[in-house]
């Protein structure tokens, strides 16, 4: 792992996370011996919108249950969770963090979806598939981190089958000027890189990739923090939630995330799109 690598993983990395999660599930009532995938909900979807855009990016793509799906930038393997449950599809997750694919995998064995659901660590820009291997390759919320765009966009092509869908839900860059930090990915712009949506098409074109559906969330997000900032007004966070991986300042991140999308600073965007044959 390159020393940028680590300084990445380091960031998204929590003290005794494990330990903190099962903690919060049994102060909710939680059997965390009989857990279902939706009591994981408030945890699992850790990206913008939660569960609601993951079933919309999951109807545009009409997954089916033969398919074979990669979901890049797992987290802690929720989304690949869902839609193993509800399509019924064989889901790979990839994460940089170590931590985070440790707990996947203890997660989804706690739901009873060890044998849909597997996961590894390793970088978005050398994965360690097979050429051509997935009907699906899937990410949210990951290329933000990610300087090699090129390399990055290469890889998931090298890896989904011809004719396959790339299905992303990501945060591009706005208006050009500096984001009010801290946000949900960085403390700072250390880490932090944003291609303008444009420029992501120019890519995605050159690669000979077909638009399927293509829609700016941006409106819709600013409408979620509010959302959430307002039920946390006055309160603390409930025990599961977003906090757990955020850290502490959570709060803080929400609230500069609604002001660089009420400013135009970020914009969020989430598409399925078909790599040409």
């Amino acid at each position: 792992m390159s020393a940028y690598d680590r300084s990445v993983s380091e960031y998204y990395s929590k003290a005794k996370l494990e330990e903190q999660i099962l903690d919060a599930l049994k102060t909710t009532g939680k059997n965390i011996d009989e857990l279902l995938v939706d009591d994981l909900a408030a945890l699992d979807e850790f990206h913008i919108r939660g569960r609601k855009a993951t079933e919309e990016l999951a109807q545009w793509a009409r997954i089916r249950a033969d398919y074979s799906l990669l979901d890049v930038g797992c987290g802690l393997g929720g989304t690949g969770r869902y839609l193993a449950t509800v399509f019924g599809c064989n889901v790979s997750g990839l994460d940089l963090t170590e931590e985070y694919c440790r707990i996947a995998a203890m997660l989804s064995a706690r739901v009873g979806l060890k044998s849909k659901t597997f996961f590894r660590q390793g970088s978005a820009l050398a994965m360690p598939f097979a050429d051509r291997n997935f009907d699906i390759v899937w990410t949210e919320h990951v290329q933000m981190n990610i300087a090699d765009k090129t390399g990055f966009y290469n890889e998931i092509s090298r890896v989904l089958r011809p004719g396959g869908q790339f299905v992303f839900h990501d945060i591009f860059a706005g208006n050009n000027e500096e984001l009010h930090y801290p946000v949900p990915w960085a403390a700072d712009n250390a880490v932090s890189h944003l291609i303008a949506v444009e420029d992501l098409r120019s890519i995605l074109s050159a690669l000979g990739y077909i638009h399927v559906q293509w829609e700016d969330k941006s409106s819709e997000s600013a409408v979620f923090f509010r959302t959430v900032l307002q039920r946390l007004r006055g309160q603390e966070w409930p025990p599961v939630g977003l906090h757990l991986l955020m850290g502490d300042d959570a709060k803080t991140k929400c609230e500069n995330m609604l002001g660089n999308l009420q400013n135009n600073r970020v914009r969020v965007v989430q598409a399925v799109m078909i790599r040409g044959r």
